[in-house]
């Protein structure tokens, strides 16, 4: 075997051990232009739904939520109260921001439990279209099996799940509370959301 193809096939080795330590890594998925998921989240009444309760939390559900989306973005969060609770944050878009035309203009990013975008240049659609049509929101899996696919979510994907927004309390008064709108930006915008089923895959003409 020649040095250089042994080589090659051990970088091999290497990224795909990285790829499976490490699925967050993987690649962004792309889609020619065009809306991929036309409807906004929906939101009902919770009906009569006990109250929830994991290690020291008691959750309160608030209202039954469903959503269908494009994965804007992905961030883990680790080492903190929150981060026991919700390990990962979701930025996602519907409508216009599903389409790549518009977010091929945007840089979009997350941190300290807040999703950000910048506009390259000017604005692709007005500002007001950018916010109703987005939201980063704190995923608090059900169960293991839930968990583990939030964690193989990537950005470009399109996720669809269902559960609902809740309010979170600790037996020393800590509490995380969730928004009820998709119209509100800054602190207190994001959704709370318990995740109870979720699903990822490429979406139509998906270029990797």
């Amino acid at each position: 075997m020649r040095p250089d193809t042994a080589l090659s096939r051990r970088s091999v080795l290497l990224v795909l051990l990285i790829a499976s330590l490490f699925p967050g890594c993987r690649s962004e998925v792309e889609y020619p232009p065009g809306v991929l998921v036309a409807s906004a989240p929906v939101q009902q009444p919770p009906g009569d739904v006990p109250l929830l309760r994991q290690d020291d939390f008691v959750i309160t559900p608030v209202a039954r939520f469903e959503v269908e989306a494009r994965v804007l973005s992905t961030k883990r969060y680790r080492g903190k109260r929150e981060a026991d609770l919700s390990p990962i944050d979701l930025a996602l878009g519907w409508g216009p921001m599903s389409d790549q035309a518009v977010i091929d203009r945007l840089d979009i990013s997350q941190k300290v439990r807040f999703y950000l975008w910048k506009a390259k240049g000017g604005l692709p659609i007005a500002r007001s279209a950018i916010e109703r049509n987005s939201a980063n929101m704190h995923m608090i899996p059900a169960n293991d099996d839930v968990r583990e696919d939030l964690l193989k979510v990537r950005s470009g994907e399109l996720v669809q799940f269902r559960g609902y927004l809740v309010n979170v309390r600790a037996s020393d008064g800590w509490r995380w509370t969730t928004s009820t709108t998709r119209n509100d930006t800054g602190g207190g915008a994001c959704e709370l959301v318990w995740v109870e089923e979720i699903m990822s895959y490429e979406g139509p003409g998906a270029i990797r």
